[in-house]
């Protein structure tokens, strides 16, 4: 006799698989994200030793800076917006057929690169600009219907991207390569704003909730003047106005002293047996020392400019996110906030990737062996992530 019920129960647990994986942004933008951060430094690293051959638009260098930032990083805070939003809004935010729209943008996009004689160039920079600016209609949508004008400046923020997107996608159009640092530049500070915001807002909390000790409260003053000063950061840094060095070295070192005294009293000695809060503060430390490092690189050559702005990026935004996305991802699929020896091993990786992307010069001589640790130890951090975390993403919530 045949059973016709089990293909049935398959169908229906795929379609349930289905409809949960497109339930939130957070789901399959933090998955792919993750996943295409791997991908792409695994290919970066071994293009670096010539190793594979790749013609991708805009070439590897531009395409590594560009898929870093506006395909993994900004997936991420995507993920995290459209999520966040219906907490902050009670308004159900982007899911099902148009997730998947918004979703399927970003992946086209990311095929694309790697086709740029057969696909006409102004195309592949038209479907990936595209992501940001639907992305931010998205956001908007539910904070306009509520009036919650106090996260509306994640709109702006994210047009200014989309700015700086265009303005790389142009360097390649116009083959006027002398925009792109200053445009990757700019990205790197907008991303290190919005860290600075949603640090201060939640870090306290987590630290609180996670360490099971009081919550430190925040002093008027210093929060005015640390979000302050990494604006007129941003502003100075991204290049738009002809400033002297020695006035954006000032900006950046006194924002980075003020942002290493706030994250200074929130207290890290109570978070050592709390991965998923102390990789938090570690994250944070990394973003203050970053910009003292951006400020010094300035002025002196005691560090350079690249040393700053990996420090942000692998230390601040690639511990950040992991850290972020495995706290989102457990809270928001019904389970309980608490990582095991898995991810407090990725934790450590993604700390040593900063370190040997930073500083491992120092001591070791050949730049492409630095490289490729430090993308061996990224991809060991994010992998522990995308294994780990691929059955809770894709299933229901635990707590049905």
């Amino acid at each position: 006799m045949i059973n016709l019920s089990e293909p049935s129960a398959e169908k229906a647990k795929q379609a349930m698989s289905m409809q949960a994986f497109f339930s939130f942004a957070f789901r399959p933008l933090f998955l792919f994200g993750a996943l295409f951060s791997i991908i792409s430094l695994l290919l970066w690293s071994q293009a670096l030793t010539g190793s594979i051959q790749l013609q991708v638009y805009g070439g590897m260098f531009w395409w590594h800076m560009h898929e870093m930032l506006f395909a993994f990083v900004t997936a991420i805070i995507i993920g995290f917006l459209l999520t966040a939003v219906q907490n902050w809004t009670g308004v159900r935010s982007l899911n099902g057929r148009g997730l998947m729209v918004l979703v399927g943008i970003w992946l086209l996009a990311r095929v694309v690169m790697f086709f740029p004689t057969l696909v006409p160039l102004w195309l592949i920079a038209l479907l990936d600009m595209l992501f940001l600016p639907i992305a931010a209609i998205a956001l908007a949508m539910p904070i306009i219907k509520v009036k919650l004008w106090r996260n509306i400046l994640f709109i702006p923020i994210l047009l200014i991207m989309t700015v700086c997107n265009g303005m790389m996608h142009y360097s390649v159009l116009a083959q006027a390569p002398e925009i792109l640092t200053g445009a990757t530049t700019f990205m790197v500070l907008l991303v290190t704003l919005i860290m600075c915001i949603m640090g201060g807002r939640v870090f306290p909390m987590f630290t609180a909730n996670g360490t099971k000790t009081p919550r430190v409260p925040a002093l008027a003053w210093l929060e005015k003047a640390s979000m302050v000063s990494i604006i007129i950061a941003v502003i100075s840094g991204s290049g738009v106005l002809p400033l002297p060095a020695e006035f954006i070295a000032i900006v950046f070192i006194v924002s980075g002293l003020l942002h290493a005294f706030r994250v200074f009293r929130w207290k890290f000695s109570v978070t050592l047996q709390t991965p998923l809060v102390w990789s938090l503060h570690i994250s944070y430390w990394a973003l203050s020392v970053g910009l003292v490092m951006f400020g010094l690189a300035k002025i002196t050559s005691v560090v350079s400019i690249s040393q700053a702005i990996h420090t942000l990026t692998v230390g601040a935004m690639g511990t950040m996110i992991l850290a972020m996305i495995s706290r989102v991802s457990l809270g928001h699929t019904g389970r309980n906030i608490i990582v095991g020896k898995v991810m407090t091993f990725a934790f450590i990786s993604i700390v040593a990737a900063l370190i040997t992307r930073v500083f491992a010069h120092y001591v070791i001589s050949d730049y492409n062996l630095v490289i490729q640790l430090s993308v061996l130890l990224w991809v060991v951090a994010y992998g522990c992530f995308v294994a780990l975390y691929l059955p809770i993403l894709t299933r229901p919530r635990a707590d049905a």
